[in-house]
């Protein structure tokens, strides 16, 4: 018996619907596994270990996320992450995005009472805060990093690209570097072996060879007046400098008044030949902080010695 119309119109439409459900499911084959799984798969766990040598664990990446020092709240922006951060620190002010984010106080003394109410995942913090333990005692997980040095900056990258999930973290290091590298090689010869004196702060407080701005001046091609076995950033003598006799000094223009009338410091070569740099509030926030724009602090530097730098190499000698 010959099949009616209709019912060869129902097989027809069977089989189209067939086809389109065969066509759907290889199509969901064929999709990556990141995208198909995406909506059933938990959160990746994270695991890490700080500055204090402790080992912190986190179901998912943080999404809210306070910082209580300029550089890490940078470094975190330089990830692409700044939308995770929920508070700073009254220091923190780069980039222009984070303006308007609570403040919750200095990064040594936080506001307690301020950074628990704004429901951190993790608060990010120097390990020489005295607030971490108070925090940890009220849940709030603490992950402690302080970079010092290049090198430091370069695995604090590494850390918190772990903490927030970013693939690439190094990226950041690596321009960072190649940024440094460019700046040296901009610099004229004659520049090589300048005796450079950075003034930190009143104090006066120096940087060191062992410090990240030494480790940068280092690689431009001067010589720090301020030895490594000082540390990293000392307090020094006035009459140290004195001795020493640098042929140029960096200094913030904050602590620049009155540097001649200091006693011994008028008869300084860079204060006699007035091969001085100083530098504004906005630009010493970018020279004191190892993090992210230290790419920037390089070219600072070389355009200081580029301007400043005694126009030939002559005899360096310490004054008696």
């Amino acid at each position: 018996m010959k099949p009616t119309p209709i019912v060869r119109i129902l097989v027809v439409l069977a089989i189209l619907v067939a086809l389109v459900l065969l066509m759907a499911a290889l199509a969901n084959a064929q999709q990556p596994p990141s995208q198909a799984a995406q909506a059933i798969q938990p959160a990746q766990s994270v695991q890490l270990t700080d500055d204090r040598g402790r080992t912190i664990t986190l179901a998912q990446p943080p999404r809210r996320i306070v910082s209580l020092l300029p550089s890490l709240t940078e470094s975190v922006c330089a990830l692409g992450q700044c939308a995770r951060l929920v508070g700073v620190d009254r220091y923190s002010n780069w980039p222009d995005s984070i303006a308007n984010l609570p403040r919750v106080g200095g990064g040594l003394d936080p506001s307690i009472e301020a950074v628990v109410a704004l429901r951190p995942d993790v608060v990010l913090m120097a390990t020489s805060s005295r607030g971490a333990a108070r925090l940890e005692a009220l849940g709030v997980t603490v992950v402690a990093l302080e970079p010092k040095t290049h090198a430091d900056v370069q695995r604090v990258l590494g850390t918190l690209g772990q903490l927030l999930a970013v693939p690439d973290a190094q990226q950041v290091w690596r321009t960072i570097d190649a940024s440094v590298s460019a700046a040296a090689q901009s610099l004229p010869a004659t520049v090589r072996g300048t005796r450079v004196y950075y003034e930190v702060s009143r104090g006066p407080y120096g940087a060191g060879s062992s410090s990240f701005i030494g480790e940068t001046l280092t690689r431009l091609g001067v010589q720090n007046i301020v030895s490594a076995q000082l540390g990293p950033f000392p307090k020094l003598n006035p009459e140290y400098v004195v001795r020493a006799n640098p042929d140029l000094i960096m200094v913030g223009a904050r602590s620049a008044a009155g540097l001649a009338e200091r006693p011994g410091w008028a008869g300084i070569r860079a204060v006699r030949e007035q091969r001085i740099c100083e530098f504004g509030a906005e630009h010493t926030d970018v020279l004191v902080r190892p993090g992210p724009r230290m790419a920037e602090a390089a070219r600072l530097m070389a355009q200081c010695l580029a301007d400043k730098a005694p126009p030939a190499p002559t005899a360096r000698v310490q004054r008696p």
